[in-house]
């Protein structure tokens, strides 16, 4: 497994919020699934809330 970072920005009640975080996975599409997962879950949003600018290795 690799490690990616996945930048990109979500809904927050004041405006976007930017984010960048760091995650392990198999390739960039599991990368991306695993950010809307932990990100949805802990600020409790949507997919459609949340924007993924760009996954590097």
């Amino acid at each position: 497994m690799s490690q990616y970072t996945v930048t990109g920005k979500f809904q927050a009640r004041d405006g976007w919020q930017e984010f960048e975080s760091t995650v392990d996975a198999e390739n960039e599409d599991v990368a991306e699934e695993h950010i809307y997962a932990n990100i949805g879950s802990q600020h409790g949003l949507k997919r459609t809330q949340i924007e993924i600018e760009g996954v590097e290795q």
